[in-house]
């Protein structure tokens, strides 16, 4: 004898109840790895085993040693060389591209690219004629790989972010960089934009560390050239704190910071997130007369580094970014939704 069932009062479920657990799987290429430890530390996982290496030809190869399906995967990748692990800039980023990919082949839930350096962020527009826009492409290389969001920390410039049809969650080393000279306790301060583009960035640390602001006049007549013409604000008798979002051959930071001094400022500091530190670096940084170079560590630290330099872990910051992403949180909230710089 057949039953029949009422759905009018017993209605269909509309999804399947099952019990699931949500992971979090931290991974790290060879760019930055003690960067990844430092985030898995806090975050009190292991970082998951895969095998990177580099072909005899140079090609790049990667492979997850555990599953990951169904996993919220985090790849730790800066796209930026480093000599210790053998990797050049162009490895990581081609790393980066195949960890996703093998993320994606081997069923991940969300595949989340950590690269809190963004390589070819400067190239983010046309200079000249016939030129590539380097960061857009890489913006659609990332997301053809399969990336779901990006987490990354101060973009050169804003408009990177409208590459991306996928999330961007944009970190800033902002509130790192005023704690530590707030907490130096200099007097007179004040803070030096190196040029127009970062006056919006050097009013904002003015305003939190209470100094006042300075312009320098800079024309760039070629890639990695700069031009320091004269300083537009009083600094003389004063601390001088030069900031950037980054610190490359620190040709610009070195004519910068003596433009400074020769206006007469007492000392100059600089202030910037990531140490890319490239070529002649650390030759125009001893010959800077800066008095120290405050940085963080989203690119390794290289050897033979100057003894002031200070090196700002940015861990914590990630770490609760991640977390956050992981738990559908709000991720502007770790900033009072203070992130947005440009």
């Amino acid at each position: 004898m057949s039953s029949v069932i009422d759905t009018r009062t017993q209605p269909s479920p509309t999804s399947l109840p099952i019990d699931y657990d949500k992971r979090l799987m931290l991974f790290s290429g060879r760019a930055n790895p003690q960067l990844a430890v430092d985030i898995a530390e806090k975050l009190g996982v292991d970082i998951g085993p895969v095998t990177l290496k580099t072909f005899s030809n140079g090609e790049a190869y990667c492979r997850y040693e555990e599953s990951i399906r169904g996993a919220d995967v985090f790849i730790v990748q800066s796209t930026c060389g480093n000599p210790d692990t053998g990797v050049t800039t162009n490895d990581s980023l081609m790393e980066l591209l195949l960890m996703i990919d093998a993320a994606v082949g081997a069923s991940a839930h969300r595949v989340i690219a950590v690269t809190p350096w963004f390589g070819y962020s400067r190239q983010d527009k046309k200079s000249a004629p016939r030129e590539p826009i380097s960061s857009r492409m890489v913006a659609r290389m990332l997301e053809a790989a399969g990336a779901d969001r990006v987490l990354t920390m101060d973009l050169h410039a804003g408009q990177i972010q409208g590459f991306f049809q996928k999330p961007v969650d944009h970190m800033t080393a902002l509130f790192m960089l005023t704690q530590y000279f707030a907490d130096l306790g200099l007097s007179d301060m004040v803070v030096v934009a190196p040029d127009a583009g970062r006056v919006k960035l050097n009013k904002k640390f003015a305003s939190i560390i209470g100094a006042e602001l300075a312009i320098l006049d800079k024309e760039r007549p070629a890639q990695q050239v700069a031009e320091i013409g004269y300083v537009i604000g009083d600094v003389s008798g004063k601390n001088a704190v030069i900031v950037d979002d980054m610190i490359d051959t620190a040709g610009t930071l070195k004519a910068a910071a003596r433009t400074v001094l020769d206006a007469g400022a007492s000392d100059v500091y600089a202030a910037a997130t990531h140490a890319v530190f490239s070529g002649n670096a650390f030759e125009n940084l001893a010959e800077s007369g800066l008095k120290e170079i405050v940085v963080t560590d989203t690119i390794p630290a290289r050897a033979g580094s100057p003894s002031n330099i200070r090196v700002l872990p940015c861990a914590e910051l990630l770490t609760d970014s991640i977390r956050r992403i992981f738990t559908d949180d709000s991720v502007s909230e770790v900033f009072g939704g203070e992130n947005q710089l440009f």
